[in-house]
């Protein structure tokens, strides 16, 4: 089965970039000695030189070009991306703390500094997650509350995506990066809707879309266990993504810049 083409990290992407325009500059850069050094060989095949030569300007203007063509287009509105990736992160940290924080595996906020990294250590030990979401999802009462958690979720994450993902497609690498959190949200919507599916919220609109939507047609196995299973993926991709995007974010604009713009005086 294919899916979507991506590398495996959006840091992956951006070397890998770099490493095909940094080929293509170092196999011109050979074939410029090797014309001086080596005139009579291509003079002799000249079948061969014709095709090296175009090979050269495709990947130039491939891999050079695109390249510096990506960056001056990433710095065009730096700003607006890191807003939006902020959002982003925003959106991904809400869904695995707010799972966190239903299952009790929260930990105390205090100290702040730190309290990101204790979560994420939580959301990362796999079996204490899974037994903690069975333990939920057994209980009627702590059922419902994480049902009407992942339906916040999924229209929150419907709301971020449909107000920026237009902004973003509008560059490669963050288009590469907008999918990964169009994967999180269309998770969370299967979820959601299969949650709906078993227990019909209240409200007619609700139940009509949820009985429209097409995770009622995939098979789910009885029981918390498989659930749980899904949510605990679920969350530890929103965790994955939010530590990844805000180091892209914190990398387009640093924030020693925004220092230096908060320090600033009121324009004369």
């Amino acid at each position: 089965m294919s899916g979507p083409r991506r590398t495996r990290s959006v840091d992956a992407y951006l070397r890998q970039t770099r490493l095909i325009a940094i080929f293509a500059l170092a196999a011109l850069i050979a074939g410029v000695v090797s014309d001086f050094t080596n005139g009579d060989f291509w003079r002799r095949h000249s079948l061969l030189a014709g095709l090296a030569s175009s090979i050269l300007v495709v990947m130039l203007s491939a891999a050079v070009i695109n390249e510096i063509l990506e960056i001056r287009r990433r710095q065009r509105w730096s700003t607006l991306a890191q807003y939006v990736k902020f959002e982003l992160v925003r959106n991904a940290r809400m869904i695995w703390l707010g799972v966190l924080e239903v299952t009790g595996l929260l930990p105390d906020a205090e100290p702040q500094q730190n309290f990101i990294e204790r979560s994420a250590m939580a959301v990362r030990d796999t079996a204490r997650l899974t037994d903690a979401l069975c333990v939920v999802l057994d209980n009627p009462d702590t059922h419902e509350r994480l049902h009407r958690e992942i339906s916040f979720y999924a229209e929150h994450a419907d709301e971020v995506l449909g107000r920026w993902a237009g902004v973003m497609l509008n560059v490669e690498l963050y288009a590469e990066m907008i999918d990964r959190h169009v994967e999180l949200a269309g998770d969370v919507s299967w979820i959601g809707a299969v949650l709906d599916n078993e227990y019909p919220p209240d409200d007619p609109r609700q139940r009509r879309r949820a009985r429209s939507s097409p995770a009622v047609q995939i098979s789910v196995e009885p029981g918390s266990k498989w659930l749980a299973d899904r949510i605990v993926i679920i969350t530890q991709l929103a965790e994955t993504l939010d530590h990844g995007t805000l180091g892209i974010a914190l990398q387009i604009v640093p924030v020693e810049w925004w220092k230096e713009r908060l320090q600033t005086g009121p324009p004369s």
